[in-house]
């Protein structure tokens, strides 16, 4: 063999009949075209005969990794562009919905508001958003980039056009981050250097040499490794403490999907084994399901089963979508066409082509003694590389340090100790989805007038959309710094920003993130060094989570608790508000001191002691305890509950009236329980306001019933409007920001009437803002 030349030795049937026994890297199929053997069947057995366990399971043989010139062999292996042709379709369409949907165009002009003070949070503080009317030119460039992406339209142009803008616009907001915008990103990237327009492609009819060509083999070792990442350290992340306990996600148990489940199981088996031990075995184990070809069905049922549970739980935009548009590329890379050539001859033109098969690519090696095809071709076939060249080597490097990088990414994190706020990292590359569940309690933000001393308070989130910033130091520095740049504005100079967040990370105590003492204006933080005011996570109190499910279910449906816990030397200042008529604080761990402010009176509390707090006043609780304290408010919202009541008897009054046991005439304050039950806006008119919160109540829970009674037909279309009307407005808000880069601003009347149109919405729209604040989103 001449030096550089690819061995033909142990890979003749992978590169000419691509053996149907090889599995993730082999890029196999079982098509027998191409073959010099004039007796194919005893090659056959024979192959088989000789082929090793290794390359039945993998594809390849471990002599194939034993040099640098063998890998390179093995990864530009030629194969079947088809199935990587699917997937960039899929992934093209996928993305051009995304962007009027995740990505935000839809309502563009609410999220960069032109001259508005607003903060925002992006990875390089020197970024920063275009002028509105740009920014919808940058988002038109990213979708035409994915139409022309999912056509195979000038292919390389077109990944250069939606990877440049969509990594943009990822950099430029911290607080839309997450692990599957950074995945899209990702595979964007990755497809820019691949040819995937070899299949079912516009640029493969403009140029024949492209149409049905082959495509080296680390085109799919790319894919499939990135998927792999994805499942399997989702997996490991997962092997966290809290998640194989059962605390990340265990309020999903009560979910509409979980119901077969509660059937033969308790909420809290469900949670425990169904939602955690379960998305725990399905992460670790899906990528291997989906690499071998005994294992392949079985996994794509459970990934697939999984993320359509997903699509329904979480909103997620269109990442279950993208996932199961993946799971193929783990199939044979011929599977379209056996897949299209049994659909009718008629649809074959607008089909993916089944036949002939792939004609050679200069991106491939070959072996020498190979000829690439005896079927008749549309073109000549193009002059193949039977030796290494510098490409090949490339693309090889590539690969293996991509695939170095995105393992090792996601354990960086000892490089980025800055962003580690109880979580590890840059929370949108470690694909530790799920793992973490938060919720806040008191959020207070304090300035102070450098140069006066006066101190005030401002409410949390003012000059910003977002609510991120609460649990990130990066995001709480910039905030601060940009509240120091707009409060001079109000005449408060030099101002000192002071933030005390409570926060509770799967399920454990509210306890201080962030220390409320330091100004965050002046505060020291970098990327590469720890956050010096973050506050240490509570984790030697996590064995008293147990303790609060027994502690809560000793109490009646009435009564509301909190648990925090506090450091030395701090305290909490409170306000207990009128409605919470029976408010009181008992101690479980520690020592406190409990000051009235009113009453200008202090009280000294040991563990299992209890104080009731004054309604509509403040109070401050100290921990004086050496160690941390640990402590409940226990209270009862007496005006939800009067209210209630009255609820209850006017039921129990309607229900009485309409089967006829009321013989009592009712007084006209309570006509309307009657009269007006039918009438939308009846509620309007009635003087009572427990009577017209009543109706108001009623309706919104027949309008919920109505929702989740409704037939399939009625489902998509209130899908269908829906969607119909996000993509209106986003098409016509574009279209009047091109109007304005090419001609000028209209008239403002001519203006405020082009968005007024573009903000027609459905007329349901407002009765379903009213249920979602009635019931809560996951209702719906």
């Amino acid at each position: 063999m001449k030096a550089g030349a690819c061995d033909n030795a142990n890979a003749g049937a992978p590169f000419i009949e691509q053996s149907s026994g090889q599995g993730d890297l082999s890029g196999s199929s079982d098509e027998g075209e191409g073959t010099m053997d004039k007796d194919p069947v005893p090659a056959a057995e024979r192959a088989v005969e000789t082929e090793s366990m290794m390359k039945r399971l993998f594809g390849f043989e471990k002599e194939d990794l034993s040099s640098w010139h063998r890998l390179v062999c093995l990864l530009n292996r030629p194969t079947d562009p088809a199935s990587l042709g699917i997937f960039r379709f899929l992934f093209g369409m996928i993305m051009a919905i995304d962007i009027t949907q995740e990505r935000g165009l839809s309502h563009l002009d609410y999220k960069y508001l032109d001259g508005a003070p607003v903060c925002r949070f992006p990875l390089f503080n020197f970024l920063q958003p275009l002028p509105l009317d740009y920014m919808y030119l940058v988002y038109v460039v990213m979708l035409f980039g994915a139409v022309g992406i999912m056509l195979g339209c000038f292919y390389r142009l077109s990944c250069l056009m939606f990877i440049s803008t969509y990594w943009y616009i990822f950099f430029l907001d911290k607080t839309a981050w997450n692990n599957h915008s950074y995945l899209y990103g990702l595979i964007g990237f990755q497809l820019t250097f691949m040819d995937a327009n070899r299949y079912w492609s516009i640029d493969g009819l403009r140029n024949p040499k492209k149409k049905n060509g082959q495509v080296p083999l680390w085109n799919y070792t790319l894919l499939r490794f990135q998927i792999f990442i994805v499942y399997f350290i989702a997996g490991i992340k997962k092997l966290d403490a809290d998640w194989v306990q059962g605390y990340s996600m265990s309020y999903l148990a009560h979910h509409w999907l979980f119901d077969p489940f509660r059937m033969i199981l308790p909420n809290e088996m469900v949670s425990l084994l169904v939602i955690h031990g379960g998305g725990l075995c399905l992460d670790l184990s899906a990528g291997y399901l989906l690499f071998f070809d005994a294992t392949r069905p079985f996994g794509i049922f459970f990934v697939s089963y999984f993320h359509c549970m997903n699509s329904q739980l979480f909103s997620i935009g269109m990442f279950a979508y993208t996932m199961l548009a993946t799971s193929p590329l783990f199939c044979y890379p011929d599977w379209p066409r056996h897949f299209f050539a049994r659909f009718p001859k008629i649809l074959r033109p607008v089909l993916p082509i089944t036949s002939p098969p792939p004609q050679p690519s200069t991106s491939c090696v070959y072996p020498e003694t190979q000829h690439t095809s005896t079927g008749p071709q549309d073109t000549p076939p193009a002059p193949v590389a039977s030796k290494t060249q510098f490409k090949h080597k490339l693309a090889t490097l590539f690969t293996i340090l991509y695939l170095a990088e995105q393992f090792f990414l996601p354990y960086s994190h000892f490089i980025t100790q800055g962003y580690n706020n109880w979580t590890n990292g840059l929370y949108g590359y470690s694909w530790d989805m799920m793992v973490h569940s938060r919720s806040h309690q008191h959020v207070k933000i304090t300035y102070r007038d450098g140069k006066t001393g006066d101190v005030g308070y401002l409410n949390p989130g003012v000059f910003t959309q977002s609510r991120r910033w609460k649990d990130h130091g990066d995001m709480l520095k910039q905030y601060a710094t940009c509240l120091s740049l707009h409060l001079p504005h109000y005449n408060i100079s030099d101002p000192e920003i002071y933030f005390d967040i409570w926060v509770s990370i799967n399920e454990r105590f509210q306890q201080r993130i962030f220390d409320p003492r330091v100004n965050i204006v002046k505060a020291d933080w970098s990327p590469f060094r720890l956050n010096p005011w973050l506050m240490p996570l509570l984790v030697d109190l996590s064995p008293w989570r147990t303790k609060f499910q027994e502690i809560e279910g000793s109490l009646d449906n009435q009564t509301e608790i909190v648990f925090i816990a506090d450091f030395p030397g701090l305290h909490l200042e409170n306000y207990v508000s009128e409605d919470l008529g029976n408010t009181s604080v008992q101690v479980l761990q520690g020592q406190l001191n409990v000051e009235i402010v009113d009453e200008k009176k202090n009280y000294t509390l040991q563990p299992g002691e209890q104080k009731q707090l004054p309604a509509g006043a403040y109070h401050k609780v100290y921990t004086v305890s050496e160690g941390p304290s640990c402590y409940m408010y226990i209270y009862v919202n007496t005006t939800e509950a009067a209210l209630q009541r009255n609820f209850t008897k006017l039921f129990e009054l309607q229900e009485r009236v309409r089967n006829g046991t009321e013989t009592e005439p009712l007084p006209p304050e309570l006509q309307p329980l009657i009269t007006g039950e039918n009438d939308e806006g009846s509620e309007a008119n009635v003087m009572d306001p427990v009577v017209q919160l009543f109706l108001r109540r009623q309706r919104r829970m027949k309008e919920v019933k109505k929702r989740r009674e409704a037939n399939v037909y009625e489902r998509l279309n209130r899908f269908t409007v829906k969607k119909y009307y996000m993509l209106r407005r986003a098409f016509l808000m574009t279209a009047i920001a091109m109007r304005n880069l090419a001609v000028g601003l209209p008239p403002l009347e001519q203006l405020t009437r082009e968005v007024a149109f573009a903000n027609m919405k459905e007329p349901e729209t407002e009765a379903n803002q009213d249920l979602k604040d009635e019931v809560g989103h996951d209702e719906l």
